[in-house]
């Protein structure tokens, strides 16, 4: 039901301006000022509005306007409670359906609420598995990163059946040994690395580990030895043993990371054994070599100008009648530099069988072509499975070729010849001999300069050199007198070269302070001493270097001059030599340092005392 109220009379406004009016009459007129302001206000206010201009434009009495306005609305009033009776049951039964929905509401309310409280403790469960769930993603991304470096080390640490099996039963020629062995080494190389890390699971395999180790390297041993001992066998070709070792470099490998006196009895058997096979070989193939050689050879009768019905002997008298062809013609013998250089070498044996016979330039060519071919193969052999370089495997080469190398050299022939003709020279004395073995020994020195321009660096050039005239003097001392020309020539040689040997070896230990000293004197002698004040920071660089490396240096001097030089005595001379060189160069050292600009400088008090530098070489001095 819907009731629509009219203006019937003077509005609301007006009657309360007419309130205003009445009440004005009843004001006390002795009121505060603010009463007045306040009145005037509401009067102003009243007098603005619409329905009042409209009353007081028409003239209407406010008073009676008011009264017909309370009796309209108390008709309106009266109506609308007729209404609200006629409609009392729907408005019962709206009651009653507004309180039922407030009471559905208030169950969705609760519902509500408790669906919201369930939410929240879902998103806090969510939120608990979200961090249950990373946390557990991080363990598994842990124990799956530990796994992995567990199961390695696990791998790596734990020794199989396979490889004990093979190890203690296989034949070392087997596949399966080879590569156990591989797989050994590699344990026994990361139980040690383990081991410097505190691991106490090494010491449960360290013990199975060893007694594999010493059973691999007895087997090696014994297998290496034997093939070893085959190359002495007559008739055997040592080159296929040889390549049989190569197949097993490994063995060797391994017998230097894990019992290195083992690796070295095998390696001092291979060196002694091919030293002696390969200079039997040659001695006995130049021997049988030398036998094809042709018969008609030039000799003391064999003369362009001599008469041909010469007798032979006193019991002959048919003359002895050679093809002169053949003594004094060149024929072929060139193009053994040439087309037959590098032609097969010539077997004794088969060639003996065909009766053929040959020039020396062929026979030399050959025993030379020989010789540079096992030499070639014994090096790459050296290098190969003795995985040797530079320094190293020149000494191994050296230790197995050299005795069969000595045969072949041009300057003891030289030697020996040189001194028997000055024997025989001083016997009998001739100028033109002595000319004669002068040009020979000149061409000798210039032959032995070119051979040790050969080697790359000035040390080796000068062991050569010196190893060289030390021999050739030698051989001529034992023939001849000491103050001979030849010995005294070859002395002054041997002398200058061992002095700058000598220089060569002590530069790359003490070369700072050898240069120091050369320099410092010079200056001293021009009177130059003022110059010197700037060399403190290289005085320190020279006095620690010098103290923390000579006694190593002294060593490692010792055992490269034992190493370069055949003649023991020669080498411990020279030896000695370089020692004392070097006190005297510490002695001017520190007379150096006692000059005017050094003698307060603090670096001094740290100077080894020269006698104890000299106790310690005393123990480099040799017993005989």
């Amino acid at each position: 039901m819907s009731t629509s109220f009219l203006p019937l009379g003077p509005s609301p406004q007006a009657q309360n301006f007419d309130d205003v009016n009445l009440n004005l009459g009843e004001l006390d007129l002795t009121s505060e000022d603010f009463l007045l302001e306040e009145v005037d206000v509401h009067i102003q206010q009243n007098l603005e509005d619409e329905f009042v201009k409209e009353a007081l434009k028409a003239g209407v009495d406010l008073r009676q306007y008011s009264k017909q306005i309370e009796k309209e609305l108390l008709e309106v009033e009266n109506a609308s409670i007729q209404d609200y009776i006629k409609e009392s049951q729907n408005i019962a039964s709206l009651h009653t359906q507004i309180a039922a929905c407030d009471n559905i509401l208030e169950r969705m309310e609760q519902m509500l609420n408790g669906f919201q409280g369930d939410l929240s403790s879902i998103s806090n469960e969510i939120q608990t598995l979200q961090d249950q769930s990373i946390a557990m993603n991080v363990k598994l991304k842990n124990r799956q990163a530990i796994r992995g470096e567990l199961s390695q080390f696990v791998d790596e640490m734990v020794i199989p059946e396979s490889m004990i099996t093979h190890i203690l039963d296989s034949p070392v020629t087997d596949r399966e040994f080879l590569e156990q062995l591989h797989e050994l080494n590699h344990k026994i190389n990361f139980v040690k690395e383990q081991s410097f890390r505190d691991a106490r699971s090494c010491q449960d395999v360290k013990d199975i580990l060893d007694k594999l180790k010493m059973k691999a390297i007895a087997k090696i041993r014994e297998f290496l030895l034997q093939k070893i001992n085959s190359f002495r066998k007559p008739m055997s070709n040592y080159q296929i043993s040889q390549n049989t070792m190569l197949k097993f470099r490994f063995f060797n490998e391994f017998l230097m990371a894990n019992e290195r006196h083992v690796a070295k009895e095998v390696r001092d058997e291979y060196i002694d054994t091919m030293s002696k096979i390969y200079y039997s070989y040659f001695k006995g193939y130049s021997s049988r070599l030398m036998k094809l050689q042709f018969e008609e050879m030039a000799g003391k009768d064999d003369l362009m100008g001599v008469e041909d019905t010469a007798k032979k002997s006193f019991f002959s008298s048919k003359p002895h009648l050679k093809n002169r062809s053949t003594v004094f013609t060149l024929g072929n013998r060139g193009e053994i530099l040439t087309s037959e250089l590098e032609a097969p070498v010539i077997v004794p044996h088969a060639a003996q069988k065909s009766d053929a016979r040959y020039t020396f330039e062929t026979l030399f060519r050959s025993l030379h072509f020989a010789l540079m071919d096992n030499c070639c193969r014994e090096f790459l052999f050296v290098v190969d499975f003795y995985m040797a370089m530079g320094s190293v495997a020149q000494n191994l080469f050296d230790a197995i070729m050299g005795k069969t190398l000595t045969m072949f050299m041009v300057t003891r022939r030289y030697a020996e010849f040189s001194a028997a003709i000055i024997g025989i020279n001083q016997s009998y004395p001739n100028e033109r001999t002595d000319r004669l073995l002068g040009q020979l020994q000149t061409e000798v020195e210039n032959f032995i300069l070119k051979m040790a321009a050969a080697f790359p660096h000035r040390k080796e050039q000068l062991v050569y050199l010196i190893n060289n005239y030390d021999m050739m003097l030698g051989v001529l001392m034992e023939r001849t007198s000491e103050d001979s020309k030849e010995t005294e020539s070859f002395k002054e040689l041997l002398q200058a070269r061992t002095q700058e040997f000598v220089e060569e070896i002590l530069a790359p230990h003490f070369g700072g302070m050898i240069s120091f000293v050369k320099d410092c004197e010079v200056l001293v002698e021009r009177g130059q001493i003022e110059l010197l004040k700037n060399e403190e920071k290289r005085i320190q660089q020279i006095v620690r270097g010098f103290n923390n490396d000579w006694k190593r240096a002294l060593e490692v001097i010792n055992q490269d001059v034992m190493r370069s030089f055949t003649n023991f005595k020669n080498g411990t001379q020279i030896l000695q030599g370089a020692l004392t060189q070097l006190i005297q160069y510490y002695h001017r050292f520190q007379k150096v340092l006692s000059q005017g600009p050094f003698r307060n400088m603090q670096i001094r008090n740290e100077l080894i005392n020269i006698h104890h530098v000299m106790v310690e070489v005393k123990k480099y001095k040799p017993n005989f």
